[in-house]
């Protein structure tokens, strides 16, 4: 899940077709190498590969082992990255957007690491640490050339908005400002500190413990706001308030919690929203094509080039070399495999449509469709749909992440090729950590062995593990769904299909827009009805993924970006523009987005240095 940001007013790509890494500029410090020279690319590569690589992945498989959802690297990396890179004046974003490149891809991989614990919750006998990251490699590698291979028609032929990308854009080239860079750093920084703090309390004072606290929670609630958080707490309090009649109707046990039906219920709302999404993409998809039919084409700038019998080479390669580990190494039918490799090139273009406009990329729903799918063919086996279905689910976190740093590269002049190559080393280094950290995680945190869908009550922490949660609930009953479980699906799937379609039509009304974006009152109104009275399915399913104090944590932290965000705004001019460059900072950049981030980093930094200490001494 990529950090929500406002759709930013759309940049041309830009005119100069020199490759940026061709020019030959001297570096403000002496000891930096020049652009373009291999000791300039080492130094890029080891800073990406070594820290903010394993920085974003730690913090993406951390935030999927407890809240469920993870925060793309990109902001994180563009900011840590551009420390590096501030030597180089302006040119410094081309080399900041290769770092960031590298990062994302790490952590995007590393996040797919709650794929192991699923395979722990179903039984399945682990194979060798080294087989699953072959195959978590080879998957990755197929999946940077999909997403390269849609890349000429969803980012220079529609032009895809991309916010997400466009606001590192922005951060990269904002950040060629001292002081902008300074007080962005010590934002995290402070952020990072106060995470390690509050985690470290967590597990020494048992107060602290009980009431559920958790840094990364809040965190994530202060990055996407309370206009997404309020819907999940929402549902949580209306499903605990309505466990009594759950349980006399029979759709819950006598001792069994709201997300024992809620996640069902939640997974439907997602797949009944992304139906109205994904038929409204459709349209505006067929209405860019005719729109850019006649449009005139420049020469393709040296930057943008691609050898596409290559890439189609590249693609094809490694789709076998998919099947050739998914068969030999690890025993599963050839057949359910080349079915993943076919979902895998449809839901990457469908998603990174999605990803391309509304900023979502619903992989979930791509899972489940794909589990369904499998399951009208014939597919009774939960372990080989999880296979076949891990093809799918790491191609389309990789292979959208892929066209969003191209949207961010397209916008910079970035060179195509030479990020292709970072990205290609960044997902070499999550395949390797994606596997590693699962293993350190759940060896030196027993609670996260446990299959909370068996036993909803047990003690687990913080580690409410949602996304696994709804992987194993829609995969563990393959073929054989009660009547009950399939009620709970047509309910979910009503309130998401009529829900998003509500909102879609009241967000097109013009004089809405106008009435919310005039007034106090219309403001308040407008978070009314995106908060409370018609808030987003995928918001509200949050909630029937998760325990009720998650969700509560998860509400705080939106609350309290919202009330500062207000406040501040209140205090300062509407628009802060970067000292450097006078564009309006994203949101990416705001207070408590970055400190968000840093409670994250830290508290997920605390428990790994915390576990590995601990199964170190176990060891000994």
């Amino acid at each position: 899940m990529a950090s929500p940001v406002q759709p930013l007013p759309h940049s041309e790509p830009p005119s100069s077709s020199t490759p940026p890494d061709s020019d030959n500029l001297q570096p403000r410090f002496g000891w930096l190498p020049p652009v373009g020279t291999w000791k300039y690319h080492l130094l890029l590569s080891a800073v990406a590969l070594f820290i903010l690589g394993p920085l974003g992945g730690i913090a993406a498989s951390y935030m999927n082992f407890s809240v469920g959802f993870f925060v793309g690297g990109q902001v994180l990396a563009g900011i840590l990255g551009s420390a590096v890179t501030y030597g180089y004046g302006a040119e410094g974003k081309h080399g900041a957007n290769y770092m960031q490149t590298m990062a994302a891809s790490v952590a995007s991989l590393c996040a797919m690491s709650v794929l192991i614990q699923a395979m722990v919750w179903l039984g399945m006998e682990m194979p060798p640490a080294w087989h699953l990251m072959l195959f978590v490699g080879c998957v990755g590698m197929f999946a940077v050339g999909v997403g390269m291979l849609y890349t000429p028609l969803l980012v220079d032929r529609l032009q895809l908005d991309y916010p997400s990308g466009f606001a590192v854009a922005n951060i990269l080239r904002a950040l060629t400002d001292k002081r902008l860079l300074k007080a962005s750093i010590s934002k995290l920084g402070g952020g990072t500190l106060l995470g390690a703090i509050a985690a470290w309390m967590t597990e020494k004072i048992a107060v602290v413990a009980a009431i559920g606290t958790s840094a990364a929670t809040l965190g994530a609630g202060m990055i996407v706001g309370s206009r997404i958080t309020i819907p999940a707490v929402l549902m949580a309090v209306i499903g605990a308030w309505q466990v009594p009649h759950l349980r006399e109707i029979g759709w819950l046990g006598p001792e069994d919690p709201f997300r024992k039906i809620g996640f069902l219920i939640g997974l439907a709302m997602i797949c009944g929203a992304a139906v109205v999404d994904l038929s409204l993409l459709a349209v505006q998809a067929v209405a860019r094509v005719k729109a850019q039919a006649d449009a005139p084409k420049d020469d393709e700038p040296a930057w943008k080039k691609v050898n596409l019998p290559r890439l189609l080479a590249w693609v094809l390669g490694w789709g076998a070399a998919t099947l050739v580990v998914g068969t030999a190494v690890l025993g599963q039918p050839l057949g359910w495999l080349l079915f993943g490799l076919a979902l895998a090139l449809l839901f990457v273009l469908i998603n990174g449509i999605s990803y391309g406009i509304t900023d979502q990329n619903p992989i979930s729903s791509a899972f489940v469709i794909s589990i369904m799918m499998m399951s009208l063919l014939g597919l009774k086996n939960p372990l080989v749909a999880l296979m076949a279905a891990t093809i799918l689910l790491i191609s389309t976190s990789v292979g959208c992440d892929m066209q969003q740093d191209r949207s961010t590269g397209w916008r910079l002049g970035t060179n195509r090729v030479i990020q292709f190559r970072y990205q290609v080393m960044g997902v070499i280094m999550g395949a390797l950590l994606c596997v590693g950290l699962a293993r350190v995680f759940m060896t030196a945190y027993p609670a996260l062995a446990i299959n909370q869908l068996d036993n909803p009550n047990a003690e687990v922490g913080q580690w409410g593990s949602a996304m696994t949660y709804k992987l194993v609930g829609a995969i563990r009953d393959l073929g054989s769904l009660s009547d009950t479980k399939v009620k709970a699906m047509l309910l979910g799937l009503g309130l998401g299909f009529g829900i998003q379609a509500l909102r879609k039509v009241l967000h097109a009304n013009q004089g809405y827009q106008r009435y919310i974006k005039g007034s106090r009152a219309g403001f308040a109104v407008g978070w009314t009805m995106d908060s409370l009275l018609l808030a987003s399915p995928y918001a509200s399913s949050f909630g029937g993924f998760v325990a009720f104090p998650v969700a509560l944590w998860f509400g705080a932290g939106g609350v309290i970006a919202s009330v500062w965000n207000t406040v501040t705004k209140k205090r300062a001019p509407a628009s802060a523009g970067s000292p450097a460059q006078g564009e309006a900072l994203p949101e990416d950049m705001s207070t408590m987005s970055l400190v968000g981030g840093g409670l994250i980093a830290g508290e997920s930094l605390f428990f790994l240095i915390a576990g590995m200490i601990g199964l170190a001494s176990l060891l000994a």
